[in-house]
């Protein structure tokens, strides 16, 4: 029994570096490093949640994809915790109204996963972000906004127990991160200015569910010279109109 909680963590992280991957797939070797994992226990914890259709191999290429199974998961779990199809209209207005790329993502423990993309016809894009993808809370402007509005002591217990220094560089120190968080407090939004990729900017803003807590966020990316302070004020504005009418949506 003691070995069951590890096995279970292990394969959760391989369906975790998967689903950054819905697209491309990876490779044995890469989905092994994604997760922490050594080669050899990656392939044969792959080869297992093949067999129960969770994950799927091409048989050409030899990359690894979500198999049909997770499909199926999902849409069992969607009544209870998507809020994808009412997404939808808040992500493709943000993108119609302000020209640049709309996501929504959601929460899923330290991390968001983005979950909607739609561009605007802006011709110049960011393509930091896509579906699939997954940053740790307070990386991306989505995890900035969700960090900020946690309840209680959580976004300082987080910043004591988290490095993001190592990974993503000295703008990630918990000082920083701090300043970060109160100016999303004070605005309402999230801004992240082009600490990811230099140059491409975004800006979020939290969706709450039912007990006040964020679970999801909605974003705008683009280049720096479409996200000047003067027009931060319009863009956090009409994301924080959609934000609340998603948070509407589930009270």
């Amino acid at each position: 029994m003691s070995e069951s909680p590890s096995v279970v963590a292990r394969a959760a992280a391989l369906l975790r570096a998967l689903s950054g991957r819905t697209a491309s797939g990876a490779s044995t070797t890469r989905v092994a490093e994604e997760a922490g994992l050594p080669r050899a226990t990656a392939h044969r914890l792959l080869e297992s949640l093949a067999a129960e259709g969770l994950v799927d191999r091409d048989a050409r290429s030899g990359l690894w994809f979500l198999g049909p199974e997770t499909y199926v998961l999902g849409m069992a779990s969607a009544a209870r915790y998507d809020l994808t199809e009412e997404a939808r209209g808040s992500v493709l207005r943000l993108a119609r109204e302000t020209g640049e790329s709309a996501f929504f993502s959601v929460r899923r423990g330290d991390e968001t996963v983005v979950l909607l993309r739609e561009d605007g016809d802006f011709p110049i894009r960011s393509y930091v972000l896509h579906e699939g993808a997954r940053f740790p809370l307070g990386v991306a402007s989505a995890g900035i906004a969700i960090l900020a509005h946690l309840p209680g002591g959580q976004a300082e217990d987080y910043l004591r127990r988290t490095d993001l220094v190592r990974r993503w560089g000295d703008a990630y120190t918990a000082v920083s991160l701090r300043e970060r968080l109160a100016a999303t407090r004070a605005h309402g939004w999230a801004l992240n200015p082009g600490l990811i990729v230099e140059g491409s900017w975004g800006m979020a803003a939290a969706v709450f569910d039912r007990a006040g807590v964020p679970g999801w966020a909605l974003t705008l990316t683009g280049i720096e010279s479409r996200f000047r302070p003067d027009r931060q004020e319009s863009l956090g504005r009409l994301l924080l109109e959609e934000a609340h009418r998603l948070t509407r949506s589930v009270r």
